[in-house]
């Protein structure tokens, strides 16, 4: 039950590896083997996706 729901799905967090380009080490290593720089660029790149539906639903 302690386990922390992430805010992004499983598919969503791969596809923004894949385009940030350390998907590889993710399938080596699992999620625990990215950097913390890694990390901090797929959370700007998934706000930034959201912002980009944003803006779409409101035009």
């Amino acid at each position: 039950m302690g386990r922390k729901r992430s805010m992004m799905s499983d598919s969503l967090k791969e596809e923004i590896a894949k385009e940030l380009g350390f998907y590889d080490k993710v399938e080596k290593d699992g999620w625990g083997g990215i950097t913390t720089r890694d990390a901090g660029n797929m959370v700007k790149r998934a706000i930034q996706m959201a912002e980009e539906q944003m803006v779409k639903s409101q035009n």
